[in-house]
């Protein structure tokens, strides 16, 4: 399967909720497995969680680590306080408060920066994780002493026909679901997927606690998924370019395979940029990577787009000939061609933010350039190897520098 359709926001939010219908068809066999490997099943989600932290640390990715934190000491809860009925003592109130308060400690994460464990941030986390156990604790102790009367008939009034969960927090749970779904279809980041997934399966474990070994069922997949992320965020790095954040040249052999008998390929490369680094500098050299991958990333005609190397890009058109590429190209290399890029002049920039707001609103001291890129297409009209697809693409580019570039030439 290609690199691109697995990392893609459909496919991601997808998975959990296949794998979910999957477990669904066949809960009862789940149940019997179960119960037949009690003392192994009911200990493995915390295997699961203590390998996701110790590779989260290997992998600077301490986000993935506070999610696990988060449901290992959930499930430890569960297995510890929410074994009896429901209908007793304050089963049904610890419950509802872990089904509250886990969407919010998983919302958490999203205030944090990736790094090791040994980090301030981690840290942070887990006193905030603690601050959550102590303030249960406050309630279950207000409880304990006749407070919350009639919650009962209010917060934790339940529909039997629609779960033991309180309706509230069932109609909450499943808000939490779709807010962070809607993070993946927006931002597909690793941590969107890893916290939508997280809160997919744990509030299907509180909605449907009444089944039996749901809990253990429900945060081993949870312990799965992260492993998988964790391994797919590291993945990742080495296919996304860091600098322009679009895919890079291992993206591009990948996807290479499987591009079918019909395509386009274009190699682009930015005109003069050696020079243009010579004279502006390298950060501002970087500024124009990114101004390119940006404007690339709104070509159209479903083009996927790579950097290729330096400050040569690749752009894929899976089902196309170079004809039907053409003017998306075109509209591509006019849209850089005519955007006016400020180039800021850091010695005369203030020292300090008030000197800098006293010089807001007044002429600034910056230029501007334009940038030129050059582009050659070719097509498998001719021939269904990529090899000589990609040849044939570069020798065209070639052909439009030596035209004069800022051109588009189709071999």
């Amino acid at each position: 399967m290609s690199f691109s359709i697995v990392t893609t926001n459909w496919f991601r939010v997808a998975l959990p909720l296949l794998l979910l219908t999957f477990i669904a068809f066949g809960m009862n066999n789940v149940i019997l497995l179960t119960q037949s490997n009690l003392g192994i099943v009911s200990k493995l989600p915390f295997v699961l969680f203590a390998i996701t932290i110790v590779l989260a640390n290997a992998f600077k990715q301490s986000r993935i680590a506070m999610v696990a934190c988060a449901l290992a000491l959930s499930y430890w809860v569960i297995q510890n306080r929410l074994q009896s009925p429901l209908s007793s003592g304050t089963t049904i109130l610890e419950l509802s408060l872990l089904a509250a308060l886990l969407p919010i400690a998983l919302l958490f994460v999203f205030t944090y920066r990736d790094s090791t464990l040994f980090s301030r941030s981690f840290g942070i986390y887990l006193v905030t994780l603690s601050l959550f156990v102590f303030w249960c604790y406050l309630i279950l102790s207000h409880f304990y002493d006749g407070g919350f009367d009639n919650i009962d008939e209010t917060f934790l009034f339940v529909l039997p026909e629609v779960s033991k969960l309180p309706f509230i927090l069932v109609v909450y749970s499943l808000a939490m679901v779709l807010l962070f779904a809607i993070c993946v279809l927006s931002k597909n980041r690793i941590v969107d997927v890893v916290i939508y997934s997280a809160t997919l399966l744990a509030s299907t474990t509180f909605v449907f606690f009444h089944i039996p070994h749901i809990s253990s069922t429900m945060f081993s997949l949870a312990g799965v998924l992260l492993l998988v992320y964790l391994l797919s965020a590291s993945y990742e790095l080495a296919f996304t370019d860091s600098l322009t954040e679009i895919p890079g040249r291992l993206a591009l052999e990948s996807d290479l395979k499987h591009l079918g008998r019909r395509y386009t390929i274009a190699m682009l490369d930015i005109d003069h940029f050696k020079s243009f680094n010579d004279t502006y500098g390298h950060d501002t050299g970087d500024e124009v990577l990114k101004l390119v991958a940006s404007k690339m990333s709104h070509i159209g005609g479903r083009a996927r787009i790579y950097r290729y190397g330096g400050e040569e890009f690749t752009v894929l058109f899976k089902g196309k000939y170079a004809d039907e590429a053409q003017d998306h190209l075109e509209l591509l290399r006019a849209s850089i061609e005519n955007y006016d890029m400020v180039l800021r002049n850091q010695d005369a920039r203030p020292k300090d933010d008030k000197q800098g707001s006293k010089k807001r609103g007044a002429k600034k001291a910056s230029d501007t350039v334009n940038v030129t890129i050059s582009i050659g297409v070719a097509d498998s009209s001719e021939t269904s190897k990529v090899s000589e697809v990609m040849k044939s693409a570069d020798d065209a580019l070639y052909k439009a520098k030596k035209a004069g570039r800022n051109k588009v030439c189709i071999a």
